[in-house]
């Protein structure tokens, strides 16, 4: 009996060759071994929903790694990461509202998250966890980067409590700079500080306990996945809903949503005119808010 590590690995192996043929094939090989983690063992013991999280998991960050990362220069890469962080609402108003009160009001929201970055890749025990292996996985530096940036990304907007991740780790930057004063990255150095991260050593910057909580609840990857099971139960019973009291065409367009696909895509996908796909969306969101 094959067991499920090996038939994730030859999935996503075949995954991988259909999506990335301009790839060679140790590239391809190096993906696989990053998606799947170093502990394959833990697949065997994992009850089926918990292995369905890991599998969404899997599919949410090989997205976000072609979407944006994967084969892009370092310079472009980190600029994509930052412009992606700066258009969480949550986070540029939170970082907006205390520059306009700070003495640093010439600062934008990209230097403060670019400050916040330096920090976590210096201190944060999982992105340095998650370096190494990187590090272990591949040797090739443009992938390294592009999966150091997707593993960032993918970290930073983890909810907690309804908010990213990335907002406790600007609370903490905020009441630390309170302290000692706001410090000026070189410009020059963004991509070097980036890039050169899987070799270096684990920095000493305390961890306070506001960063403890959100490791005991994140960085564990049972309970987010325990987590990730219960909002694909609700998932599920609202799209089974949909179906049966709705319209089935509106359970299949929010199945389609939730992995990311465009209107235009959905359209294509399910054959339809753009126009009936806004109305399904229409749909979906009254019945969602009632």
């Amino acid at each position: 009996m094959t067991s499920i590590s090996v038939e994730l690995e030859t999935l996503w192996q075949d995954r991988l060759l259909e999506d990335l043929r301009q790839q060679t094939p140790q590239t391809r090989s190096d993906i696989v071994c990053w998606l799947l983690g170093e502990d394959r063992a833990r697949f065997e013991a994992l009850p089926p929903g918990q292995l369905n999280i890991i599998k969404q998991a899997m599919e949410y960050r090989y997205r976000i790694l072609c979407q944006r990362y994967l084969n892009v220069s370092p310079t472009a890469a980190y600029s994509r990461l930052i412009k992606r962080l700066s258009s969480i609402m949550m986070v540029r108003n939170k970082i907006r509202t205390w520059v306009s009160l700070s003495r640093d009001r010439h600062r934008a929201v990209a230097d403060v998250l670019q400050e916040i970055l330096q920090e976590m890749l210096n201190s944060d025990r999982y992105i340095q966890s998650s370096i190494s292996v990187i590090a272990r996985c591949t040797t090739n530096e443009s992938l390294r980067n592009a999966l150091l940036m997707t593993t960032i990304e993918e970290y930073c907007l983890r909810p907690i409590r309804n908010q990213p991740l990335l907002v406790y780790r600007f609370v903490n930057f905020l009441r630390r700079s309170q302290r000692g004063g706001m410090t000026q990255v070189p410009q020059s150095r963004n991509i070097r500080i980036i890039s050169e991260e899987i070799g270096i050593n684990e920095g000493d910057d305390p961890v306070n306990l506001h960063d403890k909580e959100a490791l005991a609840r994140y960085e564990d990857e049972r309970v987010w996945e325990a987590q990730q099971t219960l909002r694909l139960e609700v998932q599920r019973e609202f799209e089974r809903y949909l179906e049966h009291k709705v319209d089935p065409l509106a359970a299949r367009w929010l199945g389609l949503y939730l992995q990311g696909h465009t209107q235009e895509a959905i359209a294509q996908k399910l054959n339809l005119p753009i126009k009936q796909i806004y109305r399904l969306r229409e749909k979906v969101g009254y019945h969602a808010k009632g």
